[in-house]
């Protein structure tokens, strides 16, 4: 019998659908969210105002046909406000990028933030990303195991669920998206969902990444991309690192085009991937940004109706066929042990 808070556990079935998936859209990017604009707009042209109403108009269309939004407050603020009411709302508790002059890519929370402001602004869950290289030295894995056993503790007195997104990396390769690297990241996330699954994180939910680069998979490369993997060898990595988890995890779509994503989710599922669900972010919007900048306001809402739409749907779909409920890993809602906490005010 797996026992949950009350707080826990309603804000989970918040985040979900109708079937316990988490079907969620991501647009929690700050840095990258700010060039993507700039890029699309030109420098001359470019005001931050533009990256709060893409993020509003986002949330308000899109949030009507996904379980959840994960929002940052600092660029996303009109967009929390902007989100469909039976919509779940994630927010961001981590700074964003890292300190490139410190060795270790090491995690930092939002300094004038806490779970419990977070709370009271709406939220349902709190999401951190974290950069993580199993073999990384043990000074610097010790400090981000701390860093998650005292995110994982304040989450149980706050009573809300937290969200952990590692990314991994490795010291040596720097280039991610490189075939070298593509070797090496599949035991990466391995090793990283075996850590952060541990009991003592008390972590709710990974977003984790697929542990193969999936363009260098036999059958799904293009060009001039190597294979790097045949897809039994890829199936196996899929099941391996589901395996590996102990608690719910649902995928993040890393940057890739939408039609990569779905090929990624379907694959999973056909191998044995018990995942729970996504927090899709770019392969959803991403091209909204070029049509925001030709055609402002109303050429995006009109894309964010018609193909922005359908991009949420093809995933909705694909997860109503292969994602499993996050409850399944704990043996489904009879399994659960509902109680209540004294949370402090």
């Amino acid at each position: 019998m797996k026992r949950i808070s009350r707080g826990k556990f309603e804000k989970m079935q918040q985040l979900s659908n109708d079937q316990g998936v988490i079907a969620a859209l991501a647009i929690d990017q700050r840095g990258s969210m700010k060039k993507m604009m700039q890029a699309a707009v030109g420098e001359e042209k470019f005001s931050m105002d533009q990256v709060h109403e893409f993020k509003e108009l986002v949330s308000q269309e899109l949030t009507k046909n996904v379980s959840a939004i994960l929002l940052d407050e600092q660029y996303g603020f009109k967009g929390i406000q902007a989100k469909d009411p039976n919509s779940g709302l994630i927010m961001s508790y981590e700074k964003t990028g890292y300190d490139a002059n410190t060795p270790g890519r090491l995690p930092e929370l939002l300094p004038n933030e806490s779970l419990d402001r977070l709370l009271a602004k709406g939220a349902d869950a709190a999401k951190v990303l974290v950069y993580y290289n199993p073999d990384e030295s043990q000074d610097i894995l010790d400090v981000k195991h701390a860093f998650l056993e005292r995110l994982g503790t304040e989450a149980l007195a706050a009573d809300i669920p937290v969200f952990v997104e590692p990314i991994v990396y490795d010291n040596e390769i720097t280039d991610d998206h490189s075939p070298e690297f593509a070797k090496i990241k599949p035991q990466k996330v391995i090793d990283t969902i075996k850590e952060f699954t541990k009991d003592k994180y008390h972590i709710d939910v990974l977003k984790v990444e697929v542990p193969v680069l999936f363009k260098y998979v036999e059958g799904f490369n293009q060009g001039s991309d190597p294979v790097v993997y045949t897809k039994d060898e890829a199936a196996a990595y899929f099941k391996e690192a589901s395996e590996a988890a102990t608690r719910p995890f649902i995928y993040l779509s890393a940057g890739v085009p939408a039609d990569i994503f779905r090929e990624e989710l379907i694959f999973a599922g056909e191998h044995g991937a018990n995942y729970s669900g996504i927090l899709g972010g770019r392969a959803t919007w991403r091209d909204g940004v070029q049509v925001y900048a030709d055609g402002g306001k109303d050429g995006l809402i009109k894309w964010l109706d018609t193909q922005g739409r359908e991009n949420v749907e093809e995933l909705n779909e694909i997860l109503a066929k292969y994602a499993k409920p996050w409850y399944q890993i704990y043996g489904g809602l009879d399994n659960i042990e509902v109680f209540d906490i004294d949370v402090m005010a």
